[in-house]
């Protein structure tokens, strides 16, 4: 720890390692008893017996090690085929030594850590109306590359977001499984840019299921962008532009395949929604020392017109605005639900539709569903996949070759 030479034995070789600059100790305080994040760093516990004295004792060399590590997580090259037991206590005390607050060290430490465990890093994120986080914590949020669910309701993405090609690139777009992006104010030019490489490029989100777009400006063309996604079996259009009706309904069947829910799902019920792994307490931190301490780093350009324009007092009334907004449009639609879903194979499709007030036609149109059905089976030779649009060469517009060009 004095600047001198490191030998490191690997393999029955011993080699000097020169370039690697060890975190320093931190001083030891005065108040140490009474400041936990000197404890750690030390080699002694201090206790109280029964009759008030006292007393210490040694660390193991394990926690000993452990601390060491954690100090200097950002040498480590891999935690590849470590145990998880090992990498769970490693996190955890690399989430004490605060190192994830670090913004030059945190994004490759979540990397370190994510390519080694994967989902139980983080499986689930939540950041349904707290945009100022993702702005603040891109690089970070990006790192988590095996999430299952999404949430980025509110988050004020717009049409031309660096997070939609995050989204469609990488090991992330073939895990993602539900995806929440709703009342963002995505018109149809942002679903077709965000929808562009998977379309064009055959691969991406290849085993989304679940997809909300609930609270855009999205008209009846953006859902012939969603015919990309194979296994989308649950769609909230609530909000939007869209009007229930017979046409919807056929729209909806032809190109995706899914059929309008009398109930709404409870699928698409926020309530659930939560951050879920090692790194839960992580973006909480994130989102606690943001509200209390002005970042002194230079921010990349996103973070610093998000900073300049809202400014952080701005955030978080705009944060607690817009939730409240959201809430509130909610419940107005809630007389309209635009909820749909992929029936099952054995499930019987109701006999009548319910009575709709745009729709006054006497025949109901459930069977004609069922003859579609019919014919889609014997069309394309099975029983599990639904109507889908083939897509050719001359379908792509000029449009599309510009987004691809910009890909």
């Amino acid at each position: 720890m004095d600047g001198s030479a490191i030998y490191v034995r690997e393999r029955g070789n011993l080699r000097r390692v020169s370039d690697i600059v060890l975190a320093q100790p931190k001083p030891v305080s005065s108040c140490r008893r009474t400041n936990p994040f000197v404890l750690r760093k030390e080699h002694f516990i201090f206790t109280y017996n029964a009759e008030g004295s006292l007393r210490y004792t040694t660390k193991s060399l394990f926690d000993i090690a452990l601390l060491f590590v954690a100090d200097n997580i950002h040498h480590v090259d891999s935690l590849v085929d470590f145990p998880e037991q090992i990498g769970d206590r490693l996190f955890a005390a690399a989430e004490e030594n605060r190192v994830f607050l670090n913004a030059d060290i945190s994004p490759k430490a979540l990397r370190l850590f994510g390519d080694a465990y994967g989902e139980m890093v983080l499986g689930s994120l939540c950041l349904r109306n707290r945009f100022p986080l993702l702005h603040e914590r891109m690089d970070e949020i990006k790192t988590f590359h095996s999430l299952k669910s999404l949430d980025l309701f509110g988050c004020r993405l717009g049409d031309n977001h660096e997070i939609f090609q995050h989204l469609t690139s990488g090991s992330l777009a073939s895990n993602l499984v539900q995806l929440f992006i709703g009342g963002n104010s995505l018109s149809d030019v942002g679903l077709q840019r965000l929808t562009a490489p998977i379309r064009m490029l055959r691969k991406g989100l290849d085993s989304l299921q679940l997809l909300d777009v609930s609270y855009n400006p999205i008209t009846v063309r953006a859902l012939g962008y969603l015919t990309c996604f194979p296994k989308l079996e649950n769609l909230d259009a609530s909000g939007t532009s869209l009007k229930l009706g017979s046409g919807l309904k056929t729209t909806i069947w032809d190109l995706l395949g899914l059929i309008y829910s009398e109930k709404p799902l409870d699928t698409f019920d926020h309530s659930r929604c939560k951050t879920e792994g090692w790194a839960e307490q992580v973006v909480n931190q994130w989102e606690t020392n943001s509200s209390q301490m002005p970042k002194l780093k230079k921010m990349d350009e996103s973070r610093t017109s998000a900073l300049r324009f809202f400014g952080r007092q701005k955030f978080v009334r705009e944060v607690l605005s817009a939730a409240s907004s959201a809430r509130g449009g909610e419940k107005e639609a809630e007389r309209e639900r635009l909820h749909f879903f992929r029936p099952a194979e054995n499930d019987p499709l109701p006999e009548r539709p319910s009575p709709s007030t745009t729709n006054h036609q006497g025949k109901p149109s459930w069977h004609n569903l069922k003859k579609r059905q019919r014919q889609s089976e014997k069309r394309d030779g099975s029983h599990q996949s639904p109507p889908t649009k083939r897509l050719s060469s001359s379908a792509l517009s000029a449009e599309d070759n510009d987004l691809l060009n910009s890909y």
